[in-house]
């Protein structure tokens, strides 16, 4: 039968072309002194090197426990004085009487909430407008010395404790107050777990390190892969962050007597390290409760008026890792309304601006939600890896030699057998070219996916070729029988190829790791075949053979 039109031109044939060209493109293969290097990602048992399982540390809890009790025991102790008394509690106010001279600052100092006073001869009335939450949440954080998170169950009201706590723990620090603790779980929230991971992420990134695949497992647990990484590398670029706060001097220049101000979730975004005025400087800006935070800290400690006596010192891990005094034209602003562009100078010259680079990490994304413990760790030999990428390239030639010699015994047509190999090397370039597109960071389960999409493929293209010839006659079919033969087998591989995406798609969505990368390129090699592949191989086979 004649030929209408070249196979050059044929769309589907043209497509399979195009995602060749696309493909190359995205793998850039190029060459570099030590041979031929490509933009392809691999992960740690093909590249080497560390891997790191962390624990989040933290406590869920329920309790029981009187708000105004816990006012009473904290300010009778805070005021030393033994007569305090209760007044009034509403849902949104407690009310005591004090026979001291206090101040308004002095009781916000313990941070239950906006205080109001009256004075009378010989008592104070002092009115702190709070809530039940908050007055709980805030006497955790005070005697625990750690973030406590509000969340809303469908019991009720839990508490999230961002850090290592135990049952025992808790139970004294309520025991003053007549509080009794409910539950106990160890563990923390999923939304902590998720902002962990994301943070981690951005820390791990903001360093250089790209492509770094960070895995939860349950609400407690992350896993975390460092391809080319040494482990004491991994330790230290990956359990370094840490829990980040800013607190401000409250007496003099003293160290050792600070306030809590922020922690890090309250920074929106940071600038890059810069001079200003000829000193090392990052600017970072605040949410607007953490700008109303600072301007209340800094009211309340002098630090507006005095500000080379207070100084605001950010903490990561509770280790110092910046102190300075809020600029003479900041302290004068902030009295009249909360600023949220700040900028934390860190000296002159080289060393300033190495120190500026640092802190521009730790403001980034050194505000982890909770403290994180290194559960496990393990190392990739470097010669390992290079062992099983040159293994695997050759499991994939053998593959292919071996589909050649199968598909040559049963059709003995040299024609038929070319088509094959170069539509399924097809396939192969262009699932390598979506995963180097998306920066997908090839594993061990990855390429032992695409080596069994090899498999599916062949049986597809042997479906195709045993519908459209005439094996018991070795007729040629004529153009209707073609397309008819060719429906018929694409209905068969579309049926083969959805029951294969609808086993991977649970495993991609619930797995992690290895088992989640073997069902993506297994899903997407699929979808490439069926969709790209497969269609020309049928239009080559037709200008083959009608």
């Amino acid at each position: 039968m004649a030929i209408e039109n070249s196979l050059l031109k044929n769309p589907r044939v043209l497509l399979l072309l195009a995602g060749l060209i696309i493909s190359l493109i995205f793998i850039y293969p190029h060459p570099t002194d030590e041979g031929i290097d490509t933009n392809l990602k691999y992960g740690l048992e093909l590249e080497g090197g560390s891997w790191l399982q962390l624990r989040m540390q933290g406590a869920i809890i329920e309790l029981d426990a009187d708000p105004s009790q816990i006012i009473q025991s904290e300010y009778s102790t805070y005021l030393d004085d033994r007569d305090l008394k209760i007044t009034r509690v509403k849902s949104d106010s407690i009310r005591f009487t004090t026979t001291k001279d206090v101040t308004r600052p002095q009781i916000e100092e313990l941070d239950y909430g906006t205080a109001s006073l009256l004075k009378e001869e010989t008592t104070t009335l002092v009115a702190i407008s709070t809530t039940k939450e908050r007055v709980i949440q805030t006497y955790l954080q005070n005697h625990l010395a750690t973030e406590v998170k509000i969340l809303q169950t469908e019991d009720g009201t839990a508490y999230e404790i961002r850090t290592n706590t135990s049952e025992t723990q808790i139970e004294q620090v309520l025991a003053p107050t007549g509080g009794k603790l409910l539950s106990y779980v160890e563990g923390v929230s999923s939304e902590t777990r998720d902002d962990t991971k994301q943070i981690l992420d951005a820390k791990l990134n903001g360093i250089g390190l790209k492509d770094i695949p960070i895995r939860t497992i349950g609400d407690d647990y992350i896993l975390i892969d460092l391809a080319g990484v040494d482990i004491a590398t991994a330790l230290r670029i990956a359990a370094t962050p840490g829990k980040f706060e800013i607190r401000i001097q409250t007496e003099g220049n003293e160290t050792n007597k600070t306030a809590h101000v922020l922690y890090g979730d309250q920074i929106t975004s940071v600038g890059i390290p810069q001079q200003y005025e000829g000193a090392w400087g990052v600017s970072f800006r605040l949410k607007d409760e953490g700008a109303v935070a600072l301007r209340d800290a800094a009211i309340r400690y002098d630090a507006t008026t005095e500000p080379q006596n207070h100084h605001l010192i950010m903490y990561l891990d509770n280790n110092e890792i910046f102190s300075g005094p809020l600029a003479a034209g900041l302290a004068q602003n902030i009295q009249n309304i909360p600023v949220k562009d700040l900028k934390a100078q860190t000296g002159i010259g080289e060393e300033g601006g190495q120190k500026a680079k640092e802190l521009q990490v730790h403001l980034r994304a050194g505000a982890l939600p909770v403290n994180v413990e290194v559960i496990g760790s393990g190392q990739v030999p470097a010669t390992l890896g290079a062992q099983f990428k040159k293994q695997l390239a050759a499991a994939g030639i053998i593959t292919l030699i071996a589909v050649a010699l199968i598909v040559y015994r049963r059709y003995r047509h040299r024609e038929i057998i070319m088509p094959m190999l170069i539509t399924t090397f097809s396939e192969v370039v262009m699932i390598l070219g979506f995963a180097a597109a998306i920066k997908w960071q090839l594993d061990l389960p990855s390429l032992v996916a695409i080596i069994a999409v090899i498999g599916t493929g062949i049986d597809h293209l042997i479906i195709i070729t045993d519908e459209v010839l005439h094996k018991e006659r070795g007729e040629l079919p004529t153009e209707r029988i073609f397309k008819a033969r060719i429906k018929k087998a694409f209905t068969i591989i579309f049926a083969a190829a959805a029951t294969t995406i609808a086993a991977m798609i649970p495993l991609g969505y619930m797995g992690f790791g290895a088992l989640r990368g073997f069902a993506i390129v297994t899903i997407v090699g699929i979808l490439i075949g069926i969709f790209i592949a497969r269609p020309a191989y049928g239009a080559i086979i037709k200008h083959i053979i009608v």
